[in-house]
């Protein structure tokens, strides 16, 4: 009932820009929070940026004045606009979506399968 892709990842060189999609089919559900995490190798997950669905974005500090999280929520899409990226920035972002089912507070987080992205030097 409920599938997260995302897209966007790729190469690109310390400095430039990427811009990751993501798309969140929950069908007779409604979508609360959405956001990025990253995973670089050998290191763990951690949360880049979410975005409530009235809009409320929260950062992690390494990232701040660089990424932008948006969503359009007609589209049950959320972006990750990604600047200035450094290599540092390496590492698999996947997209999650907290979900609630119609006529339940229950609510369940779903996670895409990732995309690569890559910032070399």
């Amino acid at each position: 009932q409920v599938q997260v892709v995302e897209s966007g990842g790729g190469l690109v060189q310390a400095g430039g820009s990427l811009r990751l999609s993501c798309v969140v089919s929950a069908s007779r559900s409604s979508i609360n929070a959405m956001g990025w995490h990253r995973q670089a190798p050998g290191k763990q997950r951690e949360a880049v940026a979410s975005i409530s669905r009235g809009g409320i974005t929260n950062y992690v500090d390494s990232v701040k004045g660089r990424f932008t999280i948006s969503r359009d929520n007609a589209k049950n899409t959320v972006y990750l606009q990604m600047d200035s990226l450094k290599p540092e920035d390496t590492a698999v972002y996947y997209c999650n979506a907290e979900v609630r089912r119609l006529f339940s507070r229950d609510t369940y987080d779903y996670w895409g399968q990732g995309t690569q992205v890559t910032v070399s030097s």
